[in-house]
């Protein structure tokens, strides 16, 4: 006999263990599938332990600036080792916090790899032997994975994806960084941060390229300063390993082909849907592997939902989550609860954070973006060095950047680069959301002193109106 259930999530990242509670919440007979570890990879190898690291490596950047606030530290070493393990304990501890939320909402945990049977039933191979499980709605959340480079595989010893260099077997002495999106970039500035040499290679033109150009172009200028070096418009065309280091062939933006010795290698090149032997080859449409949704979550077979990483990006923790409510309660409605009223997702108001050092963060569409969707644009652009706060905590460097429709006033976009960005940008989040224009935020009181008032002087910068420029 099956077990049966109102609802299977399989997988229990950020979407899928968001999605079992609020399942739960709506009154649901609710079950999830984990092959390895509750939290999924966000809380065990991603977002978080990430920011750990991060977290370590602005601390000793910190200690070693010392002189710049007063005051003297001498000595300063950076111990790796306990650096990752603080990081692996900041994971426990959210994976214990993941399975205590199962517990308290009555979530059935069945651990094992689950395989779909049909749109609304699987099997589980795991700590049990194989279990049948069947539900009147299945939602997969199956997350995804790094993608590895076709002429050189990730060993963990020398070449290395997110996941080898959270808990690296050495410190880097010379490291190559493929890829500088939000994960390239995060791992290079960490280990430059802790004093590896650092290389980055982009293939596009300029480095974190989903970003607004201005805000590449000041994260090079400012990376470059730290001492890395980046190299846009080129790539790696092979890797030889060897048991002390890799032999990399890089083509430059000028055509030139020079061979470098690192010691290890981060590929950081995108990632790859987890939706293979899951069964789902004839119940979903793919497209690249990523699963076919409507703006709710539902896919071609009826009764069967997916969300997050396995789907159409942004592939961002956040988005996965509200996704997970979204569906969660589409699902409540369909089998009678008429007390809810699901939104289809914009994914136009996600904010996106990359947690480098200055970080950034940004919502909507970048100025060239707004241009080639046929708006007519004003833009606002307020310095860090124009802010009393930021120039008291000595972070004054970067900006921040709005955009404009000039007809309407409706906030278009968001751009921003420095110090806690990643904390700022949720107030044009909320902004976007309301539809907010540039009169609401003109009215509102920013306040003083604090980071948040550049986001005031953007806007007001944006109609001529700045104050402290």
């Amino acid at each position: 006999m099956a077990d049966k259930y109102d609802v299977i999530v399989l997988g229990s990242g950020p979407g899928g263990y968001v999605a079992a509670i609020r399942c739960a919440q709506l009154g649901l007979k609710t079950a999830i599938v984990e092959r390895e570890n509750l939290g999924g990879i966000c809380l065990n190898w991603g977002c978080i332990p990430t920011k750990a690291l991060l977290r370590s490596a602005e601390i000793f950047h910190y200690m070693q600036h010392a002189q710049d606030y007063g005051l003297k530290a001498k000595e300063i070493e950076a111990d790796l080792e306990a650096v990752v393990k603080r990081s692996r304990g900041v994971a426990k501890q959210l994976n214990q916090g993941v399975t205590h939320l199962m517990k308290k909402n009555k979530i059935a945990v069945h651990m094992g790899e689950g395989t779909m049977t049909g749109p609304t039933s699987m099997t589980v191979k795991g700590e049990k032997g194989e279990e049948k499980l069947e539900a009147k709605h299945v939602i997969v959340a199956t997350g995804a994975r790094a993608r590895d480079l076709p002429f050189a595989k990730a060993d963990g010893k020398r070449v290395w994806t997110y996941r080898h260099a959270m808990t690296p077997p050495e410190m880097p002495k010379k490291l190559l960084v493929i890829g500088s999106g939000a994960i390239g970039i995060e791992f290079a500035s960490f280990y430059n941060d802790m004093g590896a040499e650092v290389t980055v290679v982009e293939m596009l033109d300029r480095i974190v390229p989903v970003e607004d150009k201005d805000v590449s172009t000041f994260l090079e200028k400012s990376l470059t300063k730290q001492g890395m070096t980046i190299m846009t418009g080129a790539g790696v065309e092979d890797l030889k390993v060897g048991p002390s280091g890799v032999k990399a062939k890089i083509k430059a933006k000028d055509g030139k082909v020079s061979e470098s010795e690192f010691s290890h290698v981060i590929v950081a090149i995108g990632i790859q849907p987890n939706t293979e032997n899951v069964g789902l080859e004839k119940l979903a449409e793919m497209d690249r592997g990523f699963i076919q949704i409507d703006p709710y979550g539902r896919t071609k077979s009826k009764g069967l939902w997916a969300i997050g990483d396995c789907t159409p990006g942004p592939w961002l923790a956040h988005k996965a989550s509200h996704e997970g409510v979204t569906a969660a309660e589409a699902i409540a409605r369909e089998l009678g609860n008429k007390d809810v009223h699901p939104h289809p997702l914009d994914r136009n108001n996600i904010p996106g954070c990359t947690y480098c050092h200055p970080q950034i963060a940004s919502v909507g569409m970048t100025e060239a973006r707004a241009k080639e969707a046929g708006h007519e644009v004003k833009v606002g652009n307020f310095p860090f060095i124009g802010n009393g706060k930021a120039i008291a905590l000595g972070e004054a460097e970067g900006f921040i950047k709005t955009v404009f429709d000039a007809k309407t006033g409706e906030l278009l976009g968001a751009h921003m680069i420095g110090a806690e960005v990643t904390e700022l940008i949720q107030g044009y989040a909320v902004g976007k959301t309301l539809e907010t224009t540039e009169a609401e935020l003109m009215q509102t009181v920013f306040p003083h002193p604090t980071l948040s008032e550049m986001m005031h002087e953007s806007v007001l910068g944006a109609y001529g109106r700045a104050l402290h420029i």
